[in-house]
């Protein structure tokens, strides 16, 4: 069972600095009338891709041999994992082949195609997907670099910890969108490494939460991929789990889940009270304050990780439509 710890994260941070923006935090005077509390906003949907991803992806190609690079990286993605391997794989000359399934949506797909990634669509989950990374793997020789539980991938995202503990050194609370838990992971271990006190609440929405069901189960186990508004956060976290279902075990004071209705109010919110465009993932902390669901106690950060939203969508959302994605599968 491999580890990652602090030093990995500070060498992360010190190797992907040149190709990555460090993104700025602001006040959310809306949030903070209805907690009570001093609420933060980190805005990691204005990252260069869009989303946190750039991250993990940019120390994991990084962090290749020469020979590895020379074959070449895969990955699943159900979007942003794979713009930010994408991105990262073209600023370093590498070639990239992203495997993603049908759910995904196509403003996500073109946008991984934009940078120059071939993208392969095989069935319904990402497990399906993911039998073509193998094959990549086994028959080429391609390096698999996947969307969260890797060192390299965790270390990356844990420069975002160091940020935020930066930017707000008495921060009491961060609140942070789990999938795979290759986020909530390298953060809470980099933010709990320089101040042990700080709570870290994992939010996923209530259709298809596989690590927080995985968490409830003891052990990782498989669980239906559904349609969702915060379609980041779907997939599986791995039968064979080497990192992350340990580290949330370990790091993650608590896991949160949210309806789809009340993701549709924290994109709505982030507009209207906030005049931010954010995905359906990456709203789901401020759903959670939204719902009551999290009652924070001091400084609280809740992290923005993405902003790839199909626009159309978005608008739909924004104008109070009632939109259940699973009908529109």
């Amino acid at each position: 069972m491999g580890s990652v710890n602090l030093a990995d994260v500070e060498k992360a941070r010190k190797k992907i600095a040149p190709f990555i923006r460090q993104t700025p935090m602001i006040n959310s005077s809306s949030l903070a009338k209805l907690t009570g509390e001093d609420i933060h906003l980190k805005l990691e949907q204005l990252q260069i891709t869009g989303s946190f991803k750039l991250r993990g992806a940019t120390n994991a190609v990084l962090s290749l041999s020469d020979a590895q690079k020379a074959k070449g990286v895969v990955g699943v993605s159900t979007g942003n994992h794979g713009r930010g391997l994408a991105y990262a794989a073209k600023n370093a000359g590498v070639r990239c082949i992203i495997c993603m399934s049908e759910l995904v949506p196509e403003n996500k797909v073109d946008g991984i195609r934009a940078q120059g990634a071939e993208v392969r669509i095989l069935g319904r989950s990402q497990d399906d997907a993911q039998i073509e990374v193998n094959r990549l793997v086994a028959e080429e020789g391609m390096t698999m670099l996947p969307p969260f539980d890797h060192a390299d991938i965790i270390a990356g995202q844990g420069t975002l910890g160091l940020e935020v503990q930066e930017q707000l050194p008495d921060l009491a609370t961060v609140l942070v969108p789990v999938s795979g838990g290759g986020l909530v992971s390298g953060l809470a271990l980099a933010l709990k490494a320089r101040k042990p006190s700080v709570r870290i609440i994992g939010i996923s929405m209530d259709r298809g939460a596989a690590m927080y069901e995985s968490q409830q189960a003891g052990k990782p186990i498989m669980v239906e991929e559904c349609p969702t508004l915060a379609d980041s956060l779907g997939g599986g976290i791995g039968l064979s789990n080497q990192y992350t279902f340990r580290m949330v075990k370990d790091l993650v004071d608590d896991l949160v889940l949210v309806t789809e209705t009340e993701i549709a109010d924290a994109i709505r919110h982030a507009y209207w009270d906030e005049k931010l465009v954010i995905e359906g993932s990456g709203s789901v902390g401020i759903a959670a304050l939204l719902a009551g669901k999290v009652k924070p106690d001091g400084p609280c950060v809740s992290l923005l990780s993405g902003c790839n939203i199909d626009m159309k969508l978005h608008k739909r959302l924004i104008d109070g439509e009632t939109v259940d994605v699973s009908q529109e599968q």
